[in-house]
């Protein structure tokens, strides 16, 4: 009998805005750094917020998305509170940052900096 396997789904999904950033980030990246990582620390008015940082290892439970200009590892504890999302890179005349919409956010502070779950 033979075995079907199928490609897993990413646990989170990037725009091409949000793929062309890490690249970015990824050619300017200090020595070391093997790709940037977002994690969902506690903090804010809501509990959790997004972080977006550089990494030079990977952890053993990290969920590793390979991107045309850079590996973007998320943080193994904050998979639940991440799949299904999509990360967006978003600039204007005042601001530019990663933009989440995540459909297990139960709830945001009024400035979009943490959320609820």
């Amino acid at each position: 009998m033979a075995t079907m396997t199928r490609q897993r789904p990413a646990a989170l999904n990037l725009t091409p805005s949000a793929e062309a950033r890490v690249a970015a980030l990824m050619s300017r990246a200090p020595d070391g750094a093997v790709g940037v990582k977002l994690s969902t620390p506690r903090r804010g008015c809501s509990g959790l917020a997004y972080s977006v940082d550089y990494v030079t290892e990977a952890k053993p439970f990290d969920e590793r998305i390979e991107t045309v200009g850079g590996v973007l590892f998320v943080d193994g504890a904050s998979i639940l509170y991440l799949v299904g999302s999509t990360m967006d890179w978003v600039e204007d005349d005042f601001a530019a940052g990663f933009v989440f919409a995540n459909p297990n956010a139960k709830g945001a502070c009024g400035c979009g900096e943490s959320f609820t779950v």
